[in-house]
């Protein structure tokens, strides 16, 4: 099945979000299918991070409705996000630098032991999370030795590689990347996006947001465009140029100028 007829998943509709007198998000619509990597781009005031905010529980909109496989979500915090199989990463990682890369994968959602030591005691099953840390890890191919290193000595690229980790360990519907390859190496980067090629492999669809248009436009199957708080196009990467993809998001350009516009 191609991305263009793959069922949407993930869907919101006239989506508002006023701050004041100002309007960031202005009846916006978003469409995510199965299996896809669907980059998101604006420029500075698009609603961009609004969207994100609403997409992932974190802003509650004024406005609009979102839906997950048909049914209506109403969220009202990241915490039912998650009950709801969507995960976030977000740019600044919110990892634990001097905790080890086990604890950090199952932060605030640590497996118990079996029996009565768990249920009562609540004593952590280390061995039971250092041997699914040590899996998710070697899942998405991320070079680490020891579960039991703490994260503040790893690189950049593998920090976000043990934050993408925990994301995909409990996602069931939806993975959401902020800016992942952000403040990475040439090396590194490259590291981040074939991470997520392979969470698309596993089946979990993508969002993800970046700035980079170069890697936006190596891995996405189809890119969001948002613009003064609206969705003003989604795009084929493999059918239109990144110049008028900019151009585009900038409004030097109107989406109707463009014919390829027709196939995303």
């Amino acid at each position: 099945m191609s991305i263009s007829t793959a069922p949407v998943v993930f869907q919101a509709r006239g989506l508002v979000k006023r701050y004041g007198g100002v309007t960031a998000l202005d009846g916006t619509d978003f469409d995510l299918r199965a299996g896809e990597i669907l980059a998101i781009i604006g420029d500075n005031g698009a609603g961009k991070s609004s969207l994100i905010k609403a997409l992932s529980g974190a802003l509650v909109p004024d406005e609009g409705s979102l839906h997950l496989d048909g049914q209506q979500l109403r969220m009202k915090s990241p915490i039912d996000a998650r009950r709801h199989g969507i995960e976030t990463v977000y740019q600044d990682l919110a990892v634990a630098p001097a905790m080890t890369i086990a604890e950090n994968l199952f932060l605030g959602r640590e497996l118990l032991r079996p029996g009565l030591l768990g249920k009562y005691l609540r004593l952590i099953d280390k061995k039971r999370m250092l041997a699914e840390a040590a899996a998710h890890m070697q899942d998405l191919k991320i070079g680490i030795r020891s579960m039991n290193q703490p994260v503040g000595t790893l690189s950049g690229g593998q920090r976000q590689g043990v934050a993408v980790a925990r994301s995909t360990a409990f996602a069931r519907h939806v993975v959401i990347l902020d800016e992942p390859t952000a403040a990475l190496g040439v090396k590194e980067g490259n590291m981040v996006l074939d991470m997520i090629r392979r969470v698309r492999e596993r089946g979990l669809p993508v969002i993800l947001i970046s700035h980079n248009m170069p890697h936006v436009f190596e891995i996405a199957d189809r890119i969001h465009i948002q613009r003064l708080g609206k969705r003003v196009a989604v795009v084929n990467p493999r059918q239109i140029s990144m110049s008028d993809t900019v151009a585009v998001m900038t409004g030097a350009k109107e989406p109707s100028e463009l014919a390829e516009l027709a196939h995303a």
